[in-house]
């Protein structure tokens, strides 16, 4: 069981991907970035909530959200413009470029709130190697992005 959970993100790896793609024809098929990535995610509701209707998921109640913090709902705001972002930049820096640049900056901020632990990650503290590998993956994606 342990190895699905390394292999879980890897498998999200290849779909974030192959989701840029397919958002990035889908783009062009609706000639609109902003419809195109409202498409996706509407598509993506409808599946979730067809999955929670149909395995019949808890779902809370109206004062139970009320009582979430704002901030907690904003993960929908940030995976509307990251799908937007790269809707926008695939088709004009290609997928590996992009994608070398997206891992880079999801390093540098893992890095960062690992550290502080914030957002509910555990804390784990910065390490000279924890730098220097994130170093190598910068200059990883500085060298797939080089012409």
């Amino acid at each position: 069981m342990k190895y699905f959970f390394y292999l879980l993100p890897a498998l999200a790896g290849l779909t974030i991907t192959t989701q840029a793609g397919v958002n990035s024809q889908l783009r062009f098929a609706v000639n609109n970035p902003w419809v195109a990535a409202f498409i996706s995610f509407l598509v993506g509701t409808l599946l979730l909530g067809l999955i929670i209707v149909t395995t019949k998921q808890p779902v809370p109640s109206l004062s139970e959200l009320k009582n979430i913090e704002l901030y907690k709902y904003s993960g929908g705001v940030l995976g509307a413009f990251f799908v937007t972002a790269i809707i926008y930049a695939v088709p004009r820096l290609g997928s590996a470029n992009v994608f070398a640049m997206v891992i880079a900056g999801q390093f540098i901020v893992a890095l960062l709130y690992d550290h502080l632990g914030i957002l509910g990650f555990p804390q784990n503290q910065i390490s000279w190697v924890k730098v220097f590998g994130v170093v190598l993956l910068v200059t990883g994606a500085y060298l797939v992005v080089k012409k």
